[in-house]
């Protein structure tokens, strides 16, 4: 299956990065790879996190990977990583 990030998701990558890496660079490298990887991991099971039923009919599921929320959605062909966030941030 394809996987695409939306720009919002690319831009959830970049504040997260940058804010990890004021505190430990290293932290920051960990925290990404980690979620590229989890990325790939859905690619490859895409319906392995749970569904939100709140966007029917689209089919958008979650999944925590590390401390990391990653909202996704499934289509034929493809799954588009939408956003990710801190279990913890306030949004």
């Amino acid at each position: 299956m394809a996987l695409r990030w939306s720009s919002s998701a690319n831009r959830d990558l970049v504040r997260l990065d940058a804010f990890l890496e004021a505190a430990d660079r290293r932290a920051a490298a960990r925290a990404v790879q980690r979620l590229l990887t989890g990325a790939t991991h859905i690619a490859r099971h895409p319906r392995i996190g749970v569904r939100l039923g709140e966007f029917d009919p689209h089919e958008v599921r979650k999944l925590i990977v590390g401390d990391y929320e990653m909202r996704y959605e499934v289509r034929e062909n493809e799954l588009i990583i939408l956003r990710i966030w801190h279990v913890y941030e306030d949004r």
